[in-house]
């Protein structure tokens, strides 16, 4: 048995997952279901919440003589090692979320790399790897708990997912083209048009109270990756990464960012359905 988590998040948890049902109508249900979604998308953010309130509070000349890339390692593993300690992620869906690190750190060492130079960490820190600081690999960890926890909270449920093997095969070339497009072109937009063929049937079923709701999964990758996308803004606003065109003074991340995590979100989904409890929640029509 895991521990169970402190007294005031289980009790949160509780009352978030209570199916009971709300004899409300009208504009009421409509405006406490709208709260209650709120709160359980934060509430499934808690990693990513806790991760970037470290970056915005911790200096970036760091503390007591500790570089702040440093820091944020010390401060992800943390929270990390407290949200497997509480129960509130398995052992399993922790080997998911390394999984997500490992392919995060292995982009972001090919990309800050010396031919590519897409962004660069400028602050030194004693636990770079490749030019690469470890604690990057947590913000693509985050996106991966962030889904995770929605599972759970919202009661997710998807129906008409395309085949595993087929949704692997494009979540891989998904990921391999973020290293090839350098080389032999960006066909990202291809790539997102055989998603959109892929999962243009797939809807997911989520119940911000007690009544089940539902809209295309599409339309959720492309959401989750825009707010991705404003979470990247506020790191390079900070200064934690910068792109070549914020070295002399910061500017918006370009929104054409927003398919890339889009199609990040699609990625990530993908390693998340093959969790032994999410796939029993995935419903794939029979051939």
């Amino acid at each position: 048995m895991l521990p169970r988590a402190p007294l005031s998040l289980a009790a949160l948890d509780t009352l978030l997952t209570d199916a009971r049902t709300r004899r409300i109508e009208g504009w009421r249900r409509g405006a406490l279901e709208f709260l209650m979604f709120g709160i359980k998308e934060a509430r499934a953010c808690l990693f990513a919440g806790l991760f970037f309130a470290c970056v915005l509070l911790v200096p970036r000349a760091g503390l007591l003589g500790v570089p702040r890339y440093d820091l944020l390692l010390v401060a992800a593993l943390a929270i990390q090692a407290w949200m497997l300690k509480s129960g509130l992620e398995t052992r399993d869906e922790l080997k998911a979320i390394c999984l997500f690190h490992a392919l995060g750190f292995a982009l972001e060492a090919f990309k800050t790399s010396s031919g590519i130079k897409s962004w660069s960490y400028p602050d030194f820190a004693y636990t770079k790897v490749l030019g690469v600081p470890l604690f990057s690999g947590f913000m693509y960890a985050a996106v991966g708990s962030y889904i995770i926890q929605a599972w759970r909270l919202l009661d997710l449920r998807v129906r008409h997912h395309p085949p595993y093997w087929m949704a692997a095969l494009v979540a891989l070339l998904i990921y391999l083209n973020f290293f090839t497009h350098h080389a032999l072109g960006d066909v990202r937009w291809y790539l997102a048009a055989v998603a959109l063929g892929l999962y243009a049937r797939t809807t997911v079923s989520f119940r911000p109270l007690d009544r089940e709701r539902r809209m295309p999964l599409l339309l959720g990758f492309v959401l989750t990756g825009f707010f991705i996308w404003l979470a990247e803004n506020l790191g390079t606003f900070w200064g934690v990464w910068r792109y070549p065109n914020q070295l002399g003074a910061w500017s918006a991340v370009h929104v054409s960012k927003w398919s890339s995590w889009s199609l990040l979100v699609i990625m990530t989904f993908t390693i998340v359905a093959n969790l032994k409890h999410v796939k029993a929640r995935i419903h794939v029509p029979e051939q």
